[in-house]
């Protein structure tokens, strides 16, 4: 088979809209269901709903205290949005970079196998790690099943700038997770490189 890559020209929010049509297209192709998105304050899972009726949303977020302790980056607003449009938002720990590993960081100044891991990722681009890390983490929550294509779509900062069709895998069986379909992705999407691996935080729209 032979299939079609779009590369943007440049990364970022101004890409959302298309990664969303083409997601979508591709979606209903495939036959596919579950939209895993990544989503921090919630403006893009907001427009994921609205774009993907009919097909079940997951918007993945931040824990809550991320950024401040007891804080939730995810807006009210957008809460209500994608609820009442039927999607699914998950603040859990983030699999690559957060949790214990993130306060290994913060406190001991260390990198870990999991920024050896989000950096190899980040070869192919920072939307690329980000799909990889939210469908672990719908899978570990249940709420997408290892046996059954997603789509995925992350970004590059804010909005969406990457989809793929990925098969998922738990955080237990990380390396089984694999990439089928590369859709769309920037052409070059530089990844900082003034902190440690990792530090920078990962998906935030």
């Amino acid at each position: 088979m032979e299939g079609k890559i779009i590369y943007f020209e440049k990364p970022g929010r101004e890409n959302t809209e298309e990664v969303f049509r083409l997601a979508k297209r591709r979606a209903k192709e495939l036959g596919i269901k579950n939209i895993v998105v990544s989503s921090t304050r919630g403006d893009t899972a907001a427009r994921a709903v609205e774009v993907f009726g009919g097909m079940k949303v997951i918007a993945v977020s931040h824990i809550t205290g991320y950024r401040q302790p007891d804080t939730q980056e995810f807006t009210a607003e957008n809460r209500q949005k994608v609820e009442a449009g039927g999607g699914t938002i998950l603040g859990t720990t983030e699999v690559l970079s957060g949790g214990v590993d993130r306060a290994m960081r913060n406190k001991f100044k260390m990198s870990l196998v999991t920024d050896i891991i989000a950096s190899t990722l980040r070869m192919l681009g920072q939307g690329i790690k980000v799909v990889c890390e939210v469908s672990v983490m719908a899978a570990d929550a249940g709420l997408v099943r290892t046996d059954e294509d997603v789509i995925a779509i992350g970004g590059t900062g804010r909005g969406a700038d990457t989809a793929v069709v990925l098969r998922p895998a738990n955080s237990t069986n990380f390396f089984d997770l694999r990439i089928k379909e590369i859709l769309c992705k920037p052409l070059f999407a530089a990844v900082p490189s003034s902190q440690p691996a990792g530090v920078e935080g990962h998906h935030h729209h």
